[in-house]
């Protein structure tokens, strides 16, 4: 199983990324999938998450900035992230999870069976 998260770099404050999470070796329409990211000295947090069926919870500190979708054609999961903020740099991880989606559940990362390699972003003021 691999998970490959790209789309990460240095933007300035106010600014747009979308991060992009290309997964292979699994049955991508099973999966859950989920973002979470990790700054400079703190816990890796969750970001958002969408089930095999489409839906989808956002963390309180993104909501209305950042939105999830999956094309399960391409096996890809997505992060658009708008009006970002410099409390948004970190490292941020794409996660699959083959359990059962509920919006309470879905933000532990302990539950998360596959993890990519993280992608910078950097959000300069």
């Amino acid at each position: 199983v691999q998970l490959q998260a790209s789309g990460g770099g240095l933007v300035q404050a106010g600014g747009s990324l979308r991060l992009s999470c290309a997964a292979s070796g699994l049955t991508f329409s099973h999966y859950n999938m989920g973002w979470f990211r990790q700054a400079p000295g703190k816990e890796r947090e969750f970001v958002a998450s969408i089930s095999r069926s489409g839906l989808m919870k956002t963390a309180d500190s993104v909501k209305g900035r950042f939105s999830i979708s999956r094309d399960n054609a391409k096996n890809t999961v997505y992060l658009q992230m708008d009006t970002l903020k410099p409390e948004d740099t970190a490292v941020y991880y794409c996660a699959a999870d083959d359990g059962v989606w509920n919006p309470i559940r879905t933000m532990r990362e302990a539950l998360y069976e596959e993890w990519g390699q993280g992608t910078l972003v950097t959000v300069s003021s």
